[in-house]
């Protein structure tokens, strides 16, 4: 069994070792703040854990991530709303000789979506007299807005539209995540939407990234799209 460190132990770092042992994962490690706080993510605290997943809060991700890659173990991470730091933490990564791989989204289904939107805007570029509007909804303690999925469709859509697609971002319950990407025209309307039901969607996710992350015999900072494949243009 892969050997596995949880960064986070909030709702998605519970639901990431449920979910683990029938994944293959045994869990070596579960991590909340109390445990890091003393004297950060050592190898002694990892474990012995083969690669970690990371699910924590903006302001501790960046830090969590260099010292896993100092540590010598993988890491997968969720964290969103970090984007300002993420070019130094990846050349971090790349210098301590570690492997990353983020998404703001674990969805195997948003990975699919992405496409969708992709080629959507793509074909709305012929229909000048659609506006275009991407609405995301998550739960009310959602750190981050827009969310890193809605940021990342955006700018899909807005590659193909050739023009850019404003984001609204609501807080509220107990909302896993929502996507709806709407084009509006004089007298009709197209929506696409992804709907994610349960957070396990998420960690199932990031879960099959984690197998593949500690496969890999490189080091280096990957996305979903290396695991699953491309879902974008470069």
């Amino acid at each position: 069994m892969i050997r596995l460190a949880v960064v986070g132990n909030g709702k998605m770092g519970h639901a990431v070792a449920a979910l683990a042992p029938e994944h293959g994962f045994r869990v070596v490690a579960l991590l909340g703040a109390s445990d890091i706080r003393p004297h950060g993510i050592t190898a002694a605290v990892l474990a012995g854990a083969d690669v970690a997943v990371e699910f924590s809060v903006p302001r501790a991700a960046p830090d969590n991530i260099r010292q896993c890659a100092d540590a010598g173990c993988r890491v997968v991470s969720g964290t969103t709303g970090w984007d300002a730091e993420r070019a130094p933490v990846e050349a971090h990564v790349r210098q301590a000789g570690g492997a990353l791989l983020w998404s703001p989204n674990f969805a195997l289904g948003v990975h699919l979506f992405a496409q969708i939107v992709r080629e959507a805007g793509r074909h709305f570029r012929a229909a000048p007299s659609f506006d275009a509007h991407l609405t995301e909804i998550h739960h009310a303690a959602k750190k981050d807005a827009p969310s890193g999925t809605a940021r990342r469709l955006a700018d899909l859509a807005s590659r193909g539209l050739g023009r850019d697609v404003p984001i609204t971002s609501i807080r509220t319950g107990l909302v896993p995540g929502t996507h709806s990407l709407l084009f509006d025209g004089p007298f009709e309307q197209v929506r696409l939407e992804h709907v994610a039901r349960d957070r396990r969607v998420f960690a199932i996710g990031a879960l099959i990234a984690a197998t593949w992350l500690a496969g890999q015999t490189q080091s280096g900072v990957y996305t979903l799209d290396d695991v699953l494949g491309p879902g974008e243009e470069a």
